[in-house]
């Protein structure tokens, strides 16, 4: 990667080194020396804050409570749902040595809580007054998956969140699922500006050991899908192999249903991808940790006073509205070199104050989507800066689902279906016959996976598109991160 200060490629012609040298430049994260891991930076640190906090906050308003469990898990709880762990122990990182005496059992550093966790609810419920338990837990999983480091796509330790819910009926766990998989769908496409299909999973692509997975799928520049969070009902089946029980209004015993719930910094990435330029990051406000930037400028001493006087009126004004404000008084750069780095940041707009401002009793906002240079009366500045900040978001938004709309081809061909990934990607509207052999054949021969299939059934216009059986339902295919 270049160590020039600017965004030295083109995102159009070189997306994977623009991504890496916007992650890297713009100071979100950068690598670590331990093959595999990442080190998120304050200011990425500020975007997952940001995140975190309106999200923790819809959590709190449904009933959720946060929690947090222990970081090692022994290889009993792991093995006590057998599917389950069949499919984490490819990537589990193993702890077998404490100290110097070598452990009975096993510990796996934590790929996923379901199982340190259901151990626990196994002796907090009883009755069906315990129910329903709802618990969200903010932590990172490691997940020894990987051969190269994507920043905040592919990394052996990430953060998240992962909800864990106990119901007393399948109903019950039915709308826990579809709730939270209704507030990420806002999080994503009413802060994060980027829009998503929803829709369930295949049976070959859900969660190991849920009854069904539901999953959010965004659409990146290079055709190919992110799976920006899932939200999963979990039957029974964890709740019979850790016993967790409770006794009915009927006197009856009776297992309970779990739902699960998870989404990563890979949102981050998603975001990046979706709205940033050749400059750098074009972050939605929203989200965004500094929404609005304030740079004085002046040449001489005797216009400092007044200039600073007046850039902090203007910050005590917006931060009293709530807009999250930065005032740049550095001194040892220059105004221009303050412009490119807070455009490299993504920062959404630039408030621009000088002796000439001063005089005229005016400010100048330069937004970062459109560059659009704008004067604007001190009187007005308030309402201006909020304006410009809603129309920000909302024009993000706009184009990002624009985008996302145009990428969806429909095929019912199996030769055109494929020249359609390899030519333009996307996602593709085809019919399958929900066989995991067409299923299979498909993602050998192409590389593409059914990423969604829609919560209300489209209506099937053709057979399915790998072996032709008339009884189909449609679904979406792409190439995925």
């Amino acid at each position: 990667m270049s160590k020039e200060i600017g965004i030295t490629v083109k995102k159009a012609e070189d997306l994977s080194e623009w991504y890496t040298q916007v992650i890297i430049k713009g100071e979100l994260a950068d690598y670590s020396s331990m093959k595999g891991f990442m080190v998120l930076r304050p200011y990425g640190f500020a975007i997952w804050e940001r995140i975190r906090q309106y999200l923790d906050g819809r959590l709190k308003e449904t009933g959720h409570s946060n929690a947090y469990f222990p970081l090692l898990i022994p290889e009993s709880f792991l093995k006590k749902e057998t599917e389950h762990f069949a499919g984490f122990t490819p990537e589990v990182f193993w702890v077998t040595q404490a100290g110097t005496r070598e452990l009975s059992e096993r510990f796996a550093i934590r790929p996923t809580s379901e199982t340190i966790i259901y151990d626990s609810y196994s002796r907090w419920v009883r009755s069906w007054r315990d129910l329903p338990i709802l618990i969200n837990v903010w932590n990172s999983v490691l997940r020894a998956e990987i051969t190269a480091t994507r920043p905040f796509i592919r990394t052996s330790e990430f953060l998240w969140q992962e909800g864990h819910t106990v119901h007393a009926t399948k109903e019950d766990a039915d709308k826990e699922v579809m709730l939270i998989l209704e507030i990420y769908r806002q999080l994503m496409e009413e802060q994060l500006a980027v829009p998503v299909l929803t829709g369930y999973k295949s049976e070959r692509e859900k969660f190991v050991g849920a009854l069904y997975t539901t999953t959010l799928e965004a659409m990146m520049p290079d055709g190919k899908a992110i799976q920006m969070g899932t939200s999963h009902n979990l039957g029974q089946n964890f709740a019979i192999s850790f016993d967790i029980k409770y006794l009915g209004k009927d006197e009856e015993t009776h297992h309970a249903w779990t739902a699960s719930w998870g989404v990563s910094w890979r949102l981050i990435a998603a975001m990046v991808l979706l709205h940033g330029d050749d400059k750098g990051l074009v972050l939605p406000p929203a989200i965004a940790p500094i929404q609005a930037v304030i740079v004085p400028i002046y040449y001489k001493e005797t216009d400092a006073a007044s200039v600073t006087d007046k850039a902090r009126q203007v910050a005590e004004l917006l931060t009293k509205d709530e807009i999250q404000i930065y005032l740049d008084f550095r001194e040892q750069y220059t105004p221009g070199w303050k412009f490119n780095e807070w455009e490299l940041k993504g920062v959404p707009l630039r408030i621009e104050i000088g002796p000439r401002d001063v005089e005229r009793h005016q400010i100048t906002i330069v937004r970062r989507d459109n560059s659009q240079r704008l004067t604007v009366n001190d009187e007005m500045t308030l309402g201006e800066v909020r304006k410009h900040l809603e129309d920000i978001q909302a024009k993000l938004f706009g184009r990002a689902k624009a985008t996302l709309d145009a990428s969806i081809s429909e095929s019912n061909q199996y030769e055109d279906f494929k020249r359609i990934l390899e030519e333009r990607g996307g996602f593709i509207r085809a019919c399958w016959c929900s066989s995991t052999e067409c299923e299979d054949a498909i993602k050998a021969d192409t590389g593409a996976t059914i990423r969604t299939i829609p919560l209300t059934a489209e209506t099937p216009r053709f057979s399915c598109i790998k072996c032709g059986k008339p009884d189909s339902k449609a679904v979406y295919f792409a190439k995925s991160y």
